[in-house]
């Protein structure tokens, strides 16, 4: 991103953001973080920081690790419920600062967005309390509790630029007026051409050459260009070249890329979105294709050097065959050959005499020094030529006892050539599977990120659809007990509750019908197991229900009513004896939806859930043991897609973060 697109994107944000409270921080991969935010009047939304890179909101789903890194983890400490109290750009640098104000007072979460980036936490202080990487450097530090100090700035800040600062440019002489502004201002080579085009001057002007109205002009349309990003006067757009690659995003229309095509987009967060999760999607591709055809070629050398071993034992079994096969057909002239060199040595000869009486001999053509070659003393081993083909005799062995040694190793080299002929068959299956799961990886990997779900309004609640169809929500704790029931409890609507204190309203939203008996069971069971009796881990309590008349917030004078607590006046239904229980399975919808509830009306919409009943496992613990036996149990399609549900959405349905699997379905 370039200082323009962070000084537009800082804009949208500040407007988008305002009050935003951090619901949750996740660390997708070694340098991309993904905040999880409540913004008031709002649907949840999601802010996506890659250091060096990019920040904007995000629509699409990401994997996260399941186990969070060191960094992430103290994000989490400081700055979850953290409200956002202002989002800025530092003196038109590509930084972004997020200012936050926590627990411990108020925080600056600044994000590096040049070179390899950084994300720094930076507390009340303004000391260094986390960095996604710690660092020293000439200009300055960024280690724990040291003073936070910004980069030297890049050059001066356009959006305070007078009419007569510009005028300076002309001190860079003989340098072309682009390289100058680039030197000279926070701009980056694109932008500075822009301004130059839409000033009508030549980019590759010496300063010294410019004339003041030109000077005038280029200030002009300078400012006209800031202020269209700066006031949020933006108009999003992703460039598209001639081979219909996405090549560029930019907050407003550049005179740069009038030439080419391009996609518009509401706002910038969408552009940039769309733009980077294309191109993110597009390096996965080539990151996977290249592993892949790395491997590839690796086990294609292996491929090669097994038929090149193949060969050379074929050669080997054929030679030694054929060696021991003209030692037969020539035995007694070569035993006599044997014979006659070891005889002469016995009688005192030396091997020099030997060597030059054979020598002789076979200048002579005298039979049997022909085959002679030459002589080894060292190895005892005489070199002899016979029917065009060159092998070594052992002095101290007979011709039968040497053919014999040959034929050894031809069957020894035929007995490996098994071998290596099922390496080879192995390899050729290796690199088959290694070609198919290529193609499966590159689709894999070209298939962009899924869209992230909208939720609808009562799922911020315990919620389920019983088994007739109606809709049954229940507060998770006493500031959502109180919406439920003084935002969305209608006259006739029935609210269940237990008698045991610290339990949730639960609403049967009837619009008018009247519940079965089967809906007012399970929406007992939902009362009864997400109430404190699952903590006491108790088998079975008492729910009851009312109308919505009988509930109110005013107590009996002269008694208090703690928060999220209501008085319930006049008879009471009771269903007694409600076993504590819950199933939590998978729907599939546009995509692998977790749900729970009582298991009657889990199992009248999945196949596939568990049942989990009060225990001591802990919900983190619980939450992924009961992923694996859904993903167990489901479709090899499936499985890859419920293996990557958060486990964060599975501990939601967990009654009091404990519990132990019953059974599975």
């Amino acid at each position: 991103m370039t200082s323009f697109d962070i000084a537009a994107i800082t804009t949208e944000l500040e407007h988008l953001l305002n009050d935003a409270r951090i619901d949750n921080i996740y660390q997708t991969n070694p340098k991309t973080l993904l905040l999880k935010l409540r913004c008031p009047a709002q649907p949840t939304a999601q802010l996506v920081i890659e250091a060096g890179k990019r920040i904007h909101l995000t629509s699409y789903s990401f994997t996260t690790p399941p186990k969070p890194p060191a960094f992430c983890m103290a994000l989490r400490k400081y700055l979850r419920n953290a409200r956002i109290a202002k989002v800025q750009q530092h003196e038109f640098e590509r930084i972004m600062i997020i200012g936050l104000r926590g627990r411990g007072g108020e925080y600056q979460l600044i994000s590096e967005l040049f070179g390899e980036g950084n994300i720094i936490l930076v507390g009340p202080e303004n000391e260094i309390v986390q960095a996604l990487v710690y660092r020293r450097m000439r200009d300055r530090n960024v280690i724990p509790k040291q003073k936070f100090a910004y980069p030297p700035p890049s050059g001066r800040n356009p959006v305070n630029l007078g009419p007569e600062d510009l005028d300076q440019i002309k001190e860079f002489g003989q340098l072309s007026v682009v390289k100058a502004l680039t030197r000279f201002l926070s701009l980056g080579g694109l932008y500075a051409e822009e301004v130059l085009l839409r000033a009508d001057v030549d980019k590759n002007t010496p300063c010294k050459d410019l004339k003041k109205e030109e000077i005038d002009t280029i200030f002009t349309k300078l400012h006209d260009l800031v202020t269209e990003v700066v006031e949020d006067k933006v108009r999003p757009r992703v460039i598209i070249d001639y081979e219909g690659r996405w090549i560029d995003v930019t907050p407003v229309p550049l005179k740069r890329y009038a030439h080419l095509e391009y996609s518009t987009y509401g706002t910038l967060s969408k552009a940039l979105d769309e733009y980077y999760t294309r191109t993110s999607t597009q390096e996965k591709v080539e990151r996977v294709e290249k592993r892949a055809e790395q491997e590839l070629e690796r086990v294609t050398t292996i491929l090669h050097d097994q038929e090149k071993a193949l060969e050379d034992l074929r050669d080997k079994a054929e030679l030694d065959r054929k060696i021991g096969d003209i030692m037969y057909r020539h035995l007694n002239e070569l035993q006599f050959l044997l014979q006659r060199t070891m005889s002469e040595k016995r009688s005192g000869g030396t091997w020099e005499e030997i060597i030059a009486k054979l020598q002789d001999e076979k200048k002579d053509s005298r039979s049997p020094a022909t085959y002679f070659d030459h002589l080894i003393p060292e190895s005892l081993t005489l070199q002899v030529s016979v029917e065009n083909q060159s092998f070594q005799l052992d002095l101290e062995k007979s011709v039968q006892e040497n053919a014999l040694s040959h034929y050894e190793g031809a069957k020894k080299a035929e007995r490996k050539l098994v071998g290596v002929g099922k390496a080879i068959e192995q390899t050729q299956v290796e690199i088959g599977k290694l070609r198919n799961l290529m193609v499966e990886e590159s689709e894999r990997a070209s298939k962009p990120p899924s869209i992230m779900p909208k939720r609808e309004w009562y799922e911020k609640f315990r919620w389920f659809h019983s088994s007739d169809g109606f809709l049954v929500i229940g507060g998770r704790d006493a500031s959502t007990n109180r919406v439920l029931v003084r935002r969305y409890m209608k006259t006739d609507d029935i609210v269940f509750h237990t008698d045991i204190p610290g339990a949730p309203f639960v609403l049967v939203k009837t619009d008018g019908k009247l519940p079965p008996e089967q809906t007012v069971r399970e929406a007992a069971q939902l009362a009864a197991s997400y109430s404190r009796a699952w903590k006491e881990m108790l088998a079975t309590t008492n729910v009851y229900w009312v109308s919505p008349q009988q509930v109110s917030e005013h107590p009996p004078s002269g008694e208090y009513l703690p928060k999220g607590s209501f008085m319930i006046y006049g008879k009471r239904n009771y269903v007694r004896n409600v076993p504590l229980e819950a199933a939590i399975g998978v729907k599939k919808e546009d995509r692998m939806k977790i749900i729970g509830g009582p298991t009657d009306a889990i199992a009248k919409q999945t196949d596939l859930f568990v049942k989990i009943v009060p225990g001591k496992n802990t919900s983190s613990k619980l939450a992924k043991e009961i992923r694996h036996r859904l993903a167990t149990a489901s479709s090899n399609t499936e499985r890859e897609e419920i293996l990557q549900i958060p486990i964060e959405e599975i501990q939601g349905f967990i009654p009091s973060g404990r519990g132990d699997l019953l059974s599975r379905s």
